[in-house]
């Protein structure tokens, strides 16, 4: 008896020193002019966040203050909770429930920390499972409950001790409302919320331009890899190429080396052949002129003069020689002209060797990959590679009205008087540009009507077809509510925020068409990455009343 006693006094008294907002222990308690106890923080949440046309009620009682009730400390009242949490009387969860060094804890719980499960928005306080439950009730619902945050003291302006709700703009911080009334007065203010929803839209607009430069990026490092792959196979087959045509002449170079070495020797075996033959033959006169010599000197040894002159008759004449004249050599040449041919034939050959071979050598160090340029970001960027564009009348179809020195064009219902010719429109109302497009070139159109498509294209599409229709042309569709890419037939939508003026970036070398939305900022809507293997040109095409006009910029 004494114990279920004691029990009922504890929770008498538990209740007595709990606010009946929070329903959890007094924290700071002051008492308002009715007699009634709260939090500090709870009685001035709750008049701040409702919205009392300057009259404060008292959640209890209900009754009125005008003006707001002065907040009275309660002595009484801190020195019983001060009490009650010495005695230890709470309830005590499993441990896993209480709130560790790197939990957030609940600011409600007044001994034992438990863990918070959820963080109001507009209390700024974190509570845990049991202390949460009267958020849950009608009198909270424009409360705001997020995940546990150990950041919320961070929203309590440190000057009134109230929630910073207001973002300056002036000096880029948070502020309470009793701030706006002082240092901040005169300043530009708007609702927190108000910022964040701003901030966001940007946030997301960052966003959107990286997720583009990721994708961008990823497509070069596809392209680069290509590239890679590319230059290992031009490489390789230049190799294999080269090899063979350095072994065809290594050939051809050996062939005439035997040659020369076979012709050289057969030359040489005629003239030794020729030289013995002469040489045998002088020999031979030689042996006979000697017998003559003897004949005839032992003739002019007789000493009887009738025997000399008996066998002088007899002796044999002398024969004519073979040879009308001494043997001549010439200095010793010979195959010497051989070899000044070899050597000037080696010469031409190092001569066409070497210039042509400087030039193999850089060609081979040249070899580099070609990176486009980087694309411009900004429209000042943009307009350095400005194209001013004019319509070519020959290409115009009937129904279409060209003006401004033909920069302008206009649908119309009444055909216009324009001279027969292979080039014109006859199906859909387009025209093309005078202007060959070639490199980096930019150019803007300032559109109006229902429907216009911006486009490129090259020049032999076919003249009853459609731009966007075919793989010859790539155009952007312009309503007032929306854009979309078309190409070979395919239309493809477009995100983006729809502006009354179009700007196009064309690199044909690198491949690249950008289509962009002008308005303050460029924001990018299609990008093609393909090869051009045609000269291209600027399109427009109309449909219902609307107009295009390719802007003039300085």
């Amino acid at each position: 008896m004494k114990v279920k006693k004691a029990h009922s006094k504890t929770k008498l008294e538990q209740e007595a020193i709990s606010c009946s907002i929070c329903l959890n222990p007094l924290k700071r308690p002051v008492t308002i002019a009715c007699g009634h106890s709260y939090c500090m923080r709870c009685i001035n949440l709750y008049w701040n966040g409702e919205d009392h046309s300057r009259v404060y009620i008292c959640p209890q009682c209900r009754q009125s203050f005008t003006p707001r009730s002065i907040l009275v400390k309660s002595t009484m009242l801190v020195a019983l909770v001060e009490q009650l949490k010495e005695t230890g009387l709470s309830k005590t969860p499993a441990d896993h429930c209480y709130a560790g060094p790197e939990d957030v804890a609940c600011d409600v719980c007044s001994w034992r920390k438990m863990k918070a499960v959820k963080s109001c928005l507009v209390c700024l306080v974190s509570y845990c499972k049991e202390h949460l439950q009267p958020h849950y009730k009608s009198a909270f619902d424009k409360h705001k409950l997020v995940d546990p945050s150990k950041m919320l003291q961070e929203n309590i302006c440190p000057r009134h001790d109230e929630a910073m709700k207001i973002f300056c703009r002036t000096d880029q911080q948070f502020i309470c409302y009793l701030c706006l009334m002082e240092e901040h007065k005169g300043h530009e203010t708007v609702p927190a919320a108000a910022e964040r929803a701003e901030k966001q839209k940007k946030l997301q607009e960052s966003r959107q331009q990286i997720h583009q430069r990721i994708q961008d990026q990823e497509e070069d490092v596809k392209l680069l890899q290509q590239e890679v792959e590319a230059i290992n196979v031009s490489a390789d087959k230049a190799v294999e190429d080269s090899e063979e045509i350095f072994t065809e002449l290594i050939r051809l170079l050996q062939e005439r080396r035997s040659y020369v070495t076979q012709q050289i020797r057969s030359q040489q075996e005629t003239e030794v052949s020729r030289v013995k033959e002469l040489q045998e033959k002088l020999e031979q006169e030689i042996t006979e002129l000697k017998r003559k010599d003897a004949e005839l000197e032992q003739l002019s040894h007789t000493e009887d003069h009738t025997q000399f002159l008996l066998n002088y008759p007899s002796l044999p004449a002398l024969r004519e020689s073979t040879h009308s004249s001494r043997v001549k050599i010439c200095p010793l040449r010979h195959f010497e002209d051989v070899t000044a041919a070899v050597s000037e034939l080696r010469d031409k050959l190092q001569k066409i060797l070497t210039d042509p071979w400087t030039n193999i050598s850089l060609t081979v160090n040249e070899v580099d990959v070609q990176l486009s340029e980087t694309e411009p970001k900004t429209r000042d960027e943009f307009l350095k590679y400005l194209q001013e564009i004019t319509l070519d009348p020959n290409t115009a179809h009937r129904n279409l009205l060209l003006s401004e020195g033909n920069s302008k064009v206009t649908s119309v219902d009444k055909q216009q008087f324009y001279s027969d010719h292979p080039n014109r429109f006859t199906e859909y109302y387009q025209v093309l540009s005078n202007e060959s497009l070639t490199g980096r070139c930019y150019w803007e159109v300032e559109w109006s009507g229902g429907l216009v498509y911006v486009a490129v294209s090259n020049k032999n599409i076919s003249r009853g077809g459609g731009f966007g229709l075919n793989n010859k042309s790539w155009t952007i569709c312009c309503t007032t509510d929306k854009y979309t890419f078309h190409h070979k037939g395919i239309p493809t939508p477009v995100p983006g925020p729809v502006s009354s003026r179009i700007g196009v970036y064309l690199d044909q070398t690198a491949g690249i068409l950008s289509f962009y939305g002008v308005s303050e900022t460029m924001t990018l809507l299609h990008r093609v990455q393909t090869s051009f293997t045609q000269p291209l040109y600027a399109g427009i095409c109309l449909f219902g009343d609307s107009s295009a006009e390719f802007i003039k910029l300085k």
